[in-house]
């Protein structure tokens, strides 16, 4: 078990649920494999004791919204969060396949936090 440093504050972390109480962030989790899983909540909670972190961890995407760059064995994972009333929100995780972002990834992860705003 990793733990922080004394002192050092954890913001919370959530993950974004859908209307029908849906969490697409944590069943895109629980799908991976252990190891991957592993691999991606480490990062996650390095960004939770770092907050604000910057790269090569968490790449600013522009309006509040964020990527925690996960490198796996030989994939690379990618969760979009943002600051939200105190606490990171999850917003979309997923397996990146090209060198750029895909646009409907981004376009979903900004959706969902839209809705966080009300």
């Amino acid at each position: 078990m990793v733990k922080a440093p004394q002192g050092v504050q954890k913001i919370p972390l959530s993950f974004f649920a859908t209307e029908s109480g849906n969490e697409p962030v944590r069943e895109w989790l629980k799908s991976l494999d252990e190891p991957d899983r592993k691999a991606i909540g480490l990062d996650l909670m390095v960004a939770q004791y770092g907050w604000p972190i910057g790269m090569p961890l968490c790449r600013p995407m522009g309006r509040g919204l964020f990527e925690i760059r996960t490198s796996l064995d030989d994939r690379i994972a990618r969760v979009f969060v943002c600051h939200h009333d105190g606490e990171l929100i999850a917003l979309h995780g997923f397996i990146k396949k090209t060198a750029r972002t895909p646009t409907a990834d981004l376009k979903l992860a900004r959706a969902r936090q839209n809705l966080l705003s009300g």
